[in-house]
């Protein structure tokens, strides 16, 4: 006898007992059985995906700031596991210590340089391709001229591919 039978009971066996629900969108693992009652449809809302996508709150790094920030992150995880091994040669007296000791040392210069990087290359990228929320923003500007004059540029070369395409009619002279 299995324990599901002892727990129920003699009189009832497992397939007999009710499906025990957790919460009003639990699902039933149990294949593709049907409670009574109940359509396919009903029974697809109660299936949710495993994550819902939400908006982000702020843009995402741009690319060379991210990278700068994932090499930093890189060499502080590296300098932090040599510093611990430094910590335990030292305790255990090995004489691996002293080399481990100077390496950690050299990598925290790194790893603040790192840093560092990552808040130059900030820095840059705000200054070339940020855009202050301001009416008279230089970079709002230049844009606006660059986008007018791409606009007129493509009125005159779709007017000289009209004039091409009937032929040169209109043309003063011929030579």
């Amino acid at each position: 006898m299995g324990t599901a039978e002892r727990r129920e009971g003699p009189g009832s066996s497992v397939a007999e007992r009710p499906v025990a629900r957790r919460g009003p969108r639990a699902k039933d693992h149990g294949g593709s059985r049907q409670r009574a009652g109940e359509s396919m449809g009903e029974q697809r809302e109660e299936c949710r995906p495993l994550w819902v996508e939400e908006p982000a709150r702020r843009h995402p790094m741009p690319d060379p700031v991210r990278t700068a920030a994932v090499r930093a992150l890189l060499v502080i995880a590296v300098t932090l596991i040599q510093a611990m091994v430094a910590f335990l040669c030292t305790m255990a007296g090995s004489w691996l210590a002293f080399p481990m000791v100077i390496s950690s040392v050299v990598s925290t210069v790194v790893a603040t340089w790192a840093v560092v990087d990552v808040w130059v290359t900030r820095q840059v990228w705000n200054q070339r391709y940020g855009v202050v929320s301001e009416p008279s923003s230089t970079a709002r500007a230049l844009r606006r001229e660059r986008r007018a004059r791409r606009r007129q540029e493509r009125a005159a070369l779709r007017e000289q591919e009209r004039i091409r395409r009937r032929g040169g009619t209109g043309q003063l002279s011929h030579s």
